[in-house]
C-alpha cells in the first residue's frame, strides 16, 4: 500500500478510536467542526530544525528578541518538536473547535513537510484538519487542482484559499464544478466573486480590515447566493515589531475579540473561522503568551485577569463563545 494511503489510514482510525474513546462528539461537549482555527506550522529552532525561522524575521536574535509584538509562553519553540504540536492541539481540542486549518505553501515546502505529524496529532486530540492554500510561487488553479488530490490522500477534505480572487473566477467555477467530496472556500469580501468562483462559501481571515460590522450583510449575501458563510475573528492585530505595517487594532482587554464573535453569532454564520491560534507576526494570535514584559505586549486585563492567570484568557474565552456558538 502507498505511504500516503498507509498515512491516512493511521489518521482515520486515529480519529476513530478517539471518538469511540469519549462519545460523539455533539453529545459530550468536544470540538465542533463548525468552528475552524487558523495554524501556523512554520517556527523552528536551533535545537530541533538546526536553524530559526520565522522567530528571527526582520532581523531579530531569538529568543531573546522575536518577531512578535507579544511572547509566547511556550518561548520559541519548534512546529516539528512532537511534545509542542501535542501540546497545541490539546489547547485548541480544549476550546470546543474542531477544525484546525493549517497553512500550506506548496508540495515539498517547509509546512507541507510538517503536515503528517500535525495530523497525527489532532486525530489523537478528535480535531480534523483543513488546508489553508497559500499563494506560493507559481500557484494557479490548475497546480491547486493537484494540490487537492495530493492533500485529500492526506484525508484532508476543506480547502481555504487565501487571495483567490487574484485567480480568475471562471477557472475557479471549472474547477469546483469538477471536485467532489471537497468543499473549498473563497477568501473575500464579495459574495459575488465567491458564488462566480463556483465555491461551496466564503471567509474573511483579515480581522484588521473585515470587523464585525460587515458579518451580517456579508452573510446574508452569501445565504441568498448558496454559499456557506465562515466569517473570520480575531483579538487584534499589531504586527509592528515583525514586519514595516504600523496599522494595530487593539485588543482592549478582550473587548475586540467578544465583539467580532458577537457579530458573527448575530450573522447567523454558519461556520466560524479564528485568525489565529499562533499568528505571532500579525499578533493575531490566541495562543498562551507570557505576561508583558521586556518591551512584550501580553493579555493583561484581559477579562479582568492579569499576570500568569492571563496567559490562556483568550484560549478560555474562546471556549466560552464556542459554546455560545453550538448553542
Amino acid at each position: 500500500m502507498p505511504a500516503l494511503k498507509l498515512l491516512r489510514l493511521a489518521i482515520l482510525l486515529g480519529a476513530a478510536f478517539f471518538a469511540c474513546a469519549t462519545g460523539a462528539r455533539a453529545d459530550d461537549g468536544g470540538p465542533s467542526y463548525r468552528v475552524g482555527i487558523f495554524y501556523y506550522p512554520w517556527f523552528a529552532t536551533p535545537r530541533s530544525d538546526g536553524h530559526y525561522a520565522h522567530w528571527q524575521q526582520g532581523g531579530l536574535a531569538p529568543p531573546a528578541a522575536v518577531a512578535s509584538s507579544f511572547y509566547p509562553a511556550r518561548g520559541t519553540y519548534s512546529s516539528a518538536d512532537a511534545v509542542v504540536v501535542e501540546a497545541q492541539m490539546r489547547d485548541i481540542a480544549g476550546t470546543g473547535v474542531g477544525t484546525v486549518i493549517a497553512s500550506w505553501w506548496g508540495r515539498g515546502s517547509f509546512e507541507d513537510r510538517r503536515l503528517p505529524q500535525l495530523l497525527g496529532a489532532a486525530a489523537r486530540h478528535g480535531l480534523s484538519v483543513a488546508a489553508h492554500l497559500e499563494p506560493y510561487r507559481g500557484r494557479t488553479v490548475a497546480s491547486t487542482e493537484g494540490d487537492i488530490a495530493y492533500l485529500r490522500e492526506l484525508g484532508v477534505s476543506d480547502f481555504y484559499v487565501w487571495a483567490s480572487t487574484i485567480l480568475p473566477d471562471a477557472e475557479w467555477a471549472d474547477l469546483n464544478e469538477r471536485l467532489e467530496g471537497v468543499r473549498l472556500f473563497a477568501n473575500t469580501n464579495l459574495a459575488g466573486r465567491a458564488a462566480a468562483g463556483g465555491f461551496a462559501g466564503l471567509y474573511t481571515y483579515d480581522v484588521l480590515l473585515f470587523d464585525g460590522p460587515l458579518f451580517p450583510r456579508l452573510c446574508r449575501q452569501a445565504r441568498t447566493l448558496g454559499l456557506l458563510c465562515a466569517p473570520s475573528v480575531g483579538p487584534g492585530y499589531d504586527a509592528r515589531r515583525a514586519t514595516a505595517d504600523a496599522r494595530v487594532k487593539p485588543r482592549r482587554a478582550g473587548a475586540t475579540y467578544d465583539g467580532m464573535w458577537r457579530a458573527a453569532l448575530r450573522a447567523r454564520a454558519d461556520l466560524i473561522t479564528i485568525t489565529s491560534y499562533n499568528e505571532w507576526h500579525e499578533g493575531t494570535q490566541i495562543e498562551a503568551a507570557r505576561p508583558g514584559r521586556g518591551g512584550y505586549l501580553g493579555y493583561d486585563g484581559a477579562w479582568g485577569l492579569s499576570g500568569v492567570g492571563a496567559e490562556t484568557s483568550y484560549l478560555d474565552r474562546t471556549a466560552y463563545w464556542v459554546r455560545r456558538f453550538n448553542h
